[in-house]
């Protein structure tokens, strides 16, 4: 385990929480060649592993990377082919916000090379636990569901989507990264609640963990979730909301639990 690049969390349940996008930390030599406001990590999933740390009450694994998206989005493919054909995405190593501005200052975006060299020194390290935690698991119980945690800012994102986003966005990459009992059982635990709103496999059907782990018919169902982040928190300050959260949480473990279900 590397603790300057991720923390894991082993459980004893057939449930492994990942959350790719909790990390923040950019280091000093890249922060000077960003814009002032990338250097906040503005797109980070702000206090996801907060927001999930009743996962372990659960007896569940959680991984959690320390360095923000803009060093590297561990939810992309190492070759950075786009999961949104058509739509625009932020890549590997991202040059803009979500917000369509720049990362980098002019001429500071990293190579190819430096491109490389990231996946090697953070993505990797992180993949090669996260597989390992879901062999281990699998080979345990038979079974595990890998749950991908994430938050996004809910509205004024026209670079990535129009309007406002659902308030829960649950993803199965439209049904192939999970049995239909288990994207049932979550979905009728959705539709059964009437203080969100939400979609299946809308804007957001699920990344590049989600899509490439997930083996129903081998028994490892990987799910998404991306929450609209104003259900829990203040999207322009990123002020945790304890109270807003505390209701969100009540629904999460439902879900969690549900998962945990043969």
């Amino acid at each position: 385990m590397n603790d300057e690049i991720y923390t894991l969390h082993r459980g004893t349940a057939p449930l492994l929480v990942s959350l790719p996008h909790d990390g923040s930390h950019i280091p000093q030599a890249l922060a000077e060649r960003m814009t002032e406001r990338a250097r906040v990590a503005p797109d980070t999933d702000w206090h996801v592993s907060i927001l999930y740390d009743f996962a372990r009450e659960l007896g569940a694994s959680v991984i959690v990377p320390r360095h923000s998206r803009y060093v590297v989005d561990l939810n992309r493919p190492p070759d950075d082919t786009s999961l949104y054909p058509g739509q625009n995405t932020t890549g590997l190593c991202p040059a803009v916000q979500f917000t369509g501005e720049p990362v980098y200052l002019e001429g500071q975006a990293p190579s190819p090379a430096e491109i490389a060299q990231r996946v090697d020194t953070y993505w990797r390290p992180y993949h090669e636990a996260l597989r390992g935690e879901l062999d281990r698991t699998h080979g345990e119980h038979g079974r595990v569901v890998l749950w991908e945690g994430h938050s996004i800012r809910g509205s004024d994102l026209p670079f990535l989507f129009e309007g406002r986003l659902p308030d829960l966005n649950l993803g199965t990459s439209a049904g192939a990264s999970c049995s239909p009992a288990l994207q049932h059982r979550l979905e009728s635990l959705l539709a059964a609640q009437d203080e969100y709103d939400f979609i299946v496999n809308g804007r957001f059907k699920g990344g590049y963990i989600t899509r490439h782990y997930g083996e129903p018919a081998r028994g490892i169902d990987a799910v998404q979730m991306e929450i609209s982040q104003r259900n829990y928190m203040d999207e322009d300050s990123f002020a945790y909301d304890a109270g807003k959260a505390a209701h969100l949480r009540k629904l999460l473990t439902a879900l969690l639990q549900a998962t945990l279900k043969p």
